[in-house]
């Protein structure tokens, strides 16, 4: 038996193939698995589970059915934190913490969506620390759908002018921050999206223990997909699987 890490897909309407990659993935590659852990970012973007698109409502029921013979969990990503009790109670999934501690196979595991690690990137940690506040999510709930629309909208187009001006340095997570998140978490291994990077790296440290970071990658050209068990650990890829290819 296994356990599986994704995240990044940034399932969108106008990307109906990387809907079609994650439908065929759920169908075929879960016989054997423990759990499911989603690390962020499932959407491109999340407004409120009142508005939650037709794919987003149609992939749910699929989720739900899934979740009878195998637990799903869920971490927010930046792109869909606003991601509530209904769209997670209507889909099965097992919302947890921004950042989660378990026992992965004896191995004291760490796992977060990853953009808390970018501490260079002060900009956005401002926003990020802003848009974590109860009460701030609490009045954009709040507000009229078609200003929530345009808000998301506005974010995200200053967020890609933004990025176009950031070194890849900045945008990249921080090794001090990844080093005291496992040293205060007791943890030899972390897992995390975010970064698009997908690699695992390998941590020496001055006990002598060495550390694992592993990173997922996105869905936008590939799928890719962390498989760990009690005696392996594969990150691997593969071509996005369309509807022709069915």
């Amino acid at each position: 038996m296994r356990t599986l890490f994704i995240g990044d897909l940034h399932l969108a309407a106008d990307r109906p193939d990387i809907t079609t990659a994650f439908t065929h993935f759920l169908d075929t590659e879960l016989n054997d698995v423990d759990a499911l852990y989603i690390l962020g970012d499932l959407f491109e973007v999340w407004i409120g589970d009142d508005i939650a698109e037709p794919f987003a409502l149609e992939l749910a029921a699929k989720l739900k059915v899934i979740s009878t013979r195998l637990p799903i969990y869920y971490l927010h990503g930046n792109r869909d934190f606003l991601i509530g009790n209904a769209y997670a109670k209507q889909s099965g999934m097992i919302l947890l913490p921004e950042i989660h501690s378990l026992n992965l196979y004896g191995v004291p595991t760490i796992i977060l969506h990853g953009d808390s690690l970018c501490t260079l990137d002060k900009a956005y940690q401002r926003f990020r620390c802003f848009r974590n506040l109860t009460l701030a999510k609490w009045l954009y709930c709040k507000l009229p759908q078609q200003t929530r629309r345009n808000i998301a909208r506005n974010i995200r187009d200053k967020s890609t002018q933004s990025n176009q001006r950031k070194s890849v340095h900045i945008m990249d997570v921080e090794t001090e921050a990844v080093n005291a998140l496992l040293e205060q978490t007791n943890s030899v291994q972390m897992i995390h999206g975010h970064t698009h990077r997908p690699n695992v790296h390998i941590i020496e440290t001055h006990s002598g223990i060495a550390k694992k970071r592993i990173v997922v990658g996105d869905w936008y050209e590939q799928t890719s997909v962390l498989s760990v068990s009690a005696n392996n650990i594969n990150l691997s890829s593969r071509p996005l699987v369309t509807e022709s290819a069915l």
